[in-house]
């Protein structure tokens, strides 16, 4: 089981890893947005997931995986609304505007 926690990991972090080396590469907020996508639904989650392999099932295991599910609920709604308040400071978006 060690083995197989130990590959979620690695994998998690592979992914996180390569979403912050590509937001490096772009030039401006909007596209880098797009970047921290994988970061919340793929990244967490396998890290979260490897290290309930790796702990087995306890209290410690929990708060990880209740870590997860926050960070997979919240991160999309963290970037749309940093990504809205971005278009408004640009003035792309006027604020009354409904989506």
């Amino acid at each position: 089981m060690t083995a197989l926690g130990g590959a979620l990991v690695a994998l998690g972090v592979t992914v996180v890893v390569l979403s912050a080396l590509g937001t490096l590469l772009l030039p401006s907020l909007f596209p880098r947005l797009h970047l921290l996508t994988p970061v919340t639904s793929l990244g967490g989650p396998l890290v979260g997931a490897g290290l309930a392999v790796v702990n087995g099932w306890t209290l410690t295991t929990a708060t990880v995986l209740l870590t997860v599910a926050l960070l997979a609920l919240t991160g999309p709604v963290l970037g749309a609304a940093t990504g809205r308040v971005a278009a408004q400071q640009e003035g792309l978006l006027d604020e009354g505007e409904p989506e």
